[in-house]
């Protein structure tokens, strides 16, 4: 029998019978797509993939699809183009595993509708329980903590390969702000030895992940000339369309300098607020960070939600910034 960390099998001991079931529908379906959020980020992508090539290593004759939409920036550079499946590939039975998503309406492709059996792994607040098996644990930093872990509790000898492991740590890595975050648990750190005893290489995934082009310094200098911050220390910066425009960059870059004031003396929490035209929904969307308190009741009451120091929200118009600011003004 294989030796699992104590505390990574006591972290997955309540969904012990859920994993077998996982694990049991997995090699029931030959045919298996791995979904997640839209507008992905390091965690969505990287637990995505990380559990498509863990599956095809483990069960080569199996037909393995990722979905979704690709990241201005993180593909082709961090993760491969998604798979375009035509609509007569759903007409067959499929298993659908959905990871890093809480709600129905944020899942990128609505094809996991069409599966035979759905599969639903995550870390976000189960505001909606769906899926024939769900697993969802609120204290992981990352939904790639709760799959990791999960896969090493599985009965039989499945190999963790380098390029799984890979994906899988950019994952943790990103969604614990670096093991910053208050999510940070002994059991996160468990996972990335783990993670790391696949060979994985430190130092490229980080050089990868962190890249920037000299106009992306442009975009920080704009920001830095640009920002606000209110008595009581929130900081944000706000990049309507005629200055995305300007900087040529996308309204999803928008968010990507939001985490420039960390560890400033003064600032409590920070967010990038940017315009997004979308006809399907135009609105501004807002990212928060903050230090200590939880923000993710206030982005709750903007239309988000998230994390206890990392949470997405959106306002209709400029004109609810005051509101919003102010919210976030009386948690300090």
């Amino acid at each position: 029998m294989k030796k699992v960390d104590p505390i990574i099998k006591e972290f997955s001991k309540p969904f012990i019978k859920d994993i077998g079931r996982v694990l049991s529908a997995i090699k029931r379906y030959d045919r298996i797509v791995v979904f997640r959020h839209l507008m992905p980020d390091y965690d969505a992508l990287g637990t995505q993939m990380g559990l498509a090539t863990w599956i095809k290593d483990n069960f080569p004759n199996k037909e393995v699809h990722v979905v979704g939409d690709n990241h201005v920036t993180f593909t082709p550079r961090l993760f491969p183009v998604m798979d375009e499946l035509p609509e007569s590939w759903f007409k067959e039975p499929f298993l659908a595993i959905i990871v890093d998503v809480g709600n129905e309406k944020r899942i990128a492709d609505p094809r996991f509708k069409k599966a035979k059996f759905k599969i639903k792994i995550d870390h976000h607040p189960d505001v909606e329980h769906w899926g024939n098996i769900s697993i969802v644990n609120t204290a992981a930093a990352a939904a790639s903590e709760i799959v990791v872990s999960a896969l090493l509790n599985m009965k039989g000898n499945y190999v963790l390969s380098k390029d799984a492991a890979s994906y899988f740590y950019i994952a943790l890595v990103g969604d614990s702000g670096r093991f910053q975050y208050s999510s940070t648990s002994a059991h996160t750190f468990a996972i990335a030895g783990e993670l790391i005893k696949s060979n994985i290489e430190l130092s490229k995934i980080y050089q990868n992940m962190y890249l920037k082009k000299i106009d992306d310094l442009k975009v920080t200098a704009y920001i830095l000339n640009h920002f606000h911050v209110s008595e009581k220390g929130v900081a944000y910066y706000v990049l309507d369309s005629n200055i995305q425009k300007e900087l040529n960059i996308t309204t999803e870059r928008g968010k990507e300098n939001v985490n420039l004031f960390s560890n400033i003396e003064g600032i409590n929490a920070w967010c990038s607020i940017t315009q997004d035209d979308n006809p399907k929904e135009p609105c501004w969307r807002i990212s928060i960070r903050s230090k200590e308190k939880a923000i993710n009741g206030v982005a709750a009451m903007f239309g988000g939600g998230g994390h206890a120091q990392a949470s997405g929200a959106k306002i209709d118009t400029i004109d609810e910034l005051p509101k919003f600011i102010a919210a976030l003004d009386e948690l300090f």
